[in-house]
């Protein structure tokens, strides 16, 4: 009997050390073994509408958080080529948030691309601070379906 491993990883990540830890962790055991593709996907998450004072200020900000973001993703990428991934299957995806909250965004954007592994960085709340905000971990884990989800912490 023999079966076909899907080998899809996506990781969600941002500017914070937790993210660099779930790419980390993803390049120490995984890379340079053949047929793994990787993408990191960065969620941005705009002000509110009433923070600038008008669209300039808006582009502004957006193409100068743009560049951070892209920054960030090439590093990341950078990491998992240079232990061992091939170039050809690591890429990086960033997305304005579409959804209602940052959650459902990584859990659509791992839907639509038939990811089969999910790679998330904890934010390191206590047990009570996540009770009262939430996590975004959290808030993966639990509706997560036909998927593994590492929660990096």
């Amino acid at each position: 009997m023999s079966f076909e491993i899907d080998r899809n990883i996506l990781i969600a990540a941002d500017e914070s050390q937790n993210s660099q830890r779930a790419v980390t962790y993803v390049d120490k055991p995984l890379g340079g073994i053949q047929g793994f593709k990787v993408t990191v996907l960065h969620i941005i998450s705009e002000p509110e509408e009433d923070y600038f004072n008008n669209v300039c200020d808006e582009d502004k900000w957006y193409n100068e958080y743009r560049q951070q973001v892209d920054h960030t993703l090439d590093k990341y990428r950078n990491i998992l080529i240079d232990s061992g991934f091939n170039p050809e299957y690591v890429s990086i995806h960033s997305t304005i948030r579409y959804c209602p909250s940052m959650a459902e965004c990584i859990l659509a954007e791992r839907h639509n691309a038939e990811y089969s592994t999910l790679v998330v960085g904890r934010r390191g709340l206590t047990y009570k601070e996540e009770i009262l905000l939430g996590s975004i971990s959290g808030k993966i884990v639990r509706p997560a379906k036909n998927c593994t989800v590492w929660v990096v912490e």
